[in-house]
């Protein structure tokens, strides 16, 4: 405590003013395990410490409060020596002068930067919080494209207990699965939490997710392109044959129907967009026959891109 109430974060943590995010991060949980109020029950004081270390933890974990903060530190030791017109003169823009108290500062700090902290801040007793206290766990679960297509089963080991999970067909990335009972658990509570499984695809290098649809890049001959032909191609169900229609262009966009993520409510497409691919060196016969194309050849690729140049 200082002066009109101001609170030394950094000293409350028991860490210096260059402590990194990890130190801080450290020095709170330390303090917060040793000063818990189930370790504590019905004890004042410790309920004082622990509401003053989670204010400080609230305030130096967030790098805009931690700036404000910082900030409200210098004004309060140059304060102290006499030097706070001056001080107020160069940072009028933060008006400290018009907190009358430091815990009009906090007040105001948290209220401009967090839901969060001021639920610390309020008068909500520590017995009405730990009632509310989130027990839900996040576990992050990566899968493969071909996972995510065709539904697996995954073994995972949450919070030192094995739990098999299956996940449907079509699951998408930002999906979450629910496990009741199996989140975090409230120190000499017994309630429990759910866990929240939350999905993310990997990236293929053939195949591309949009929603329910597939999509990939088909590298096509130049021929295949003018005459047309009907091809194999991979899929995720499998090989397939699909039509290329003759006079087909470069990026054109084919779809097989029904061949893409499937779930419970809908089932998507697979799209090939059609990508020229020609070879890196032409064969001698290869090179006659273009020849002869371009002795017949009556399209000029050029003639409306002058127009346009000219123009």
């Amino acid at each position: 405590m200082g002066l009109n109430g101001f609170k030394d974060y950094f000293k409350i943590l028991g860490i210096s003013r260059n402590a990194t995010d990890k130190e801080i991060k450290s020095a709170f949980r330390k303090l917060a395990r040793k000063f818990h109020p189930d370790l504590h029950p019905n004890d004042k004081k410790a309920e004082s410490e622990f509401k003053e270390i989670n204010e400080a933890y609230e305030i130096l974990s967030d790098q805009e409060k931690k700036k404000s903060y910082e900030e409200y530190l210098s004004y309060w030791f140059t304060n102290s020596v006499g030097k706070s017109r001056d001080f107020h003169r160069k940072n009028k823009e933060k008006g400290f002068d018009d907190y009358l108290t430091f815990d009009d500062f906090f007040s105001d700090l948290i209220g401009r930067f967090s839901e969060v902290g001021q639920e610390i801040y309020s008068n909500i007793s520590l017995e009405k919080k730990s009632q509310s206290l989130n027990l839900d766990a996040e576990f992050d679960l990566q899968i493969t494209f071909f996972e995510a297509f065709n539904g697996t089963k995954k073994n995972l080991l949450v919070n030192d207990e094995r739990i098999e999970v299956e996940i449907p067909k079509g699951i998408q990335t930002g999906s979450k699965i629910c496990i009741k009972n199996k989140g975090n658990i409230q120190t000499g509570k017994g309630k429990r939490g759910d866990l929240l499984i939350v999905v993310s695809v990997k990236s293929h290098p053939i195949w591309k997710v949009k929603g329910l649809d597939v999509y990939a890049d088909l590298p096509i001959s130049l021929d295949e392109l003018a005459l047309g032909v009907q091809i194999s191609v991979a899929t995720p169900q499998g090989d397939k044959y699909l039509l290329i229609p003759s006079g087909s262009l470069p990026e054109q966009t084919l779809k097989l129907e029904g061949q893409g993520f499937q779930n419970i409510d809908a089932q998507g497409d697979l799209f090939f967009i059609l990508k020229l691919k020609l070879p890196e060196k032409w064969s001698d016969k290869e090179l006659i026959l273009l020849e002869k194309l371009r002795s017949v050849r009556r399209y000029d690729p050029r003639s409306s891109w002058f127009d346009q140049a000219c123009t």
